[in-house]
């Protein structure tokens, strides 16, 4: 899956347990509910799970809600459970299986420029809550 997709499926998700209040819904239900397939779903999840955004049962009723209020749960928190962290990738050391210095010095400057633009892509999520996405995408 994209990283874009796992974001956004995520979101989804996230959006139709908060306004599934605390009732628990199944990946099956939540799948559905925002047309994505639900194994990949699941893995979202535990991801999720494991970072402590969602809260999950198991068994025949088990389910999974949010784990804290919309408001309290940020964007950039749900990438970093989802995500490898990085918007932006390079392989600076070889080129064509060979080590060029100088093409590697120039790779170089642009992972020391991606990771700068991957701090203010992280910056910025952390003042964006679940709540805020669904108050502006949702309603």
């Amino acid at each position: 899956m994209a990283a874009s997709t796992k974001l956004s499926t995520s979101v989804k998700a996230l959006c139709y347990l908060a306004e599934h209040g605390r009732r628990e819904q199944t990946s099956t239900a939540i799948a559905a509910g925002i047309g994505v397939n639900a194994s990949k779903l699941r893995k979202l999840l535990s991801m999720m799970g494991n970072s402590g955004i969602v809260h999950s049962s198991k068994g025949t009723q088990g389910g999974f809600i949010l784990a804290r209020k919309p408001e309290q749960i940020h964007l950039q928190e749900i990438y970093c459970a989802v995500e490898d962290r990085r918007a932006f990738h390079m392989d600076v050391h070889y080129v064509n299986g060979q080590h060029l210095p100088d093409t590697v010095k120039i790779n170089n400057f642009f992972l020391d420029f991606f990771a700068d633009i991957q701090n203010d892509i992280e910056n910025k999520m952390k003042k964006i809550s679940l709540k805020m996405i669904m108050d502006q995408a949702l309603h």
